[in-house]
């Protein structure tokens, strides 16, 4: 498992396809895809949006288990934590469920990076 994270619109999915060997065509969108899709794909972006909706069908995601289903994904997400709090309650719940789970990819993936205007810092791995 791979985590490439980082702010909004930094580049992060281009660099994944190109870094990774990934076709662009092969990567989902988590903000739609159908909530089975993360065990079977090569890459997912918006992770992030992905979590969102986990939580709105009051679901939790399994690290243990998308790591036995699908240990080769690459999931690609943005920071959250950077910004003003939300005042929703939903929204700081999200923030920081988003949050915690990328901290629990980032200790099981095999690596992790991170992407600034395109350019990629390894954290883990490499």
């Amino acid at each position: 498992m791979i985590l490439v994270t980082g702010g909004c619109f930094q580049g992060k999915t281009a660099y994944a396809c190109e870094r990774f060997g990934i076709d662009r065509g092969e990567a989902v969108d988590g903000a739609v895809c159908p909530l089975e899709d993360l065990y079977h794909v090569r890459l997912l972006y918006h992770f992030h949006e992905y979590i969102r909706r986990l939580m709105e069908a009051e679901q939790e995601l399994s690290v243990p288990e998308l790591l036995r289903r699908n240990p080769g994904i690459v999931l690609v997400t943005n920071e959250l934590g950077y910004g003003v709090v939300p005042v929703d309650r939903f929204d700081r719940a999200y923030r920081e469920k988003t949050g915690r789970v990328c901290c629990e990819i980032a200790k099981e993936a095999a690596k992790v990076h991170r992407v600034v205007c395109g350019m990629g810092t390894v954290i883990k791995g490499d």
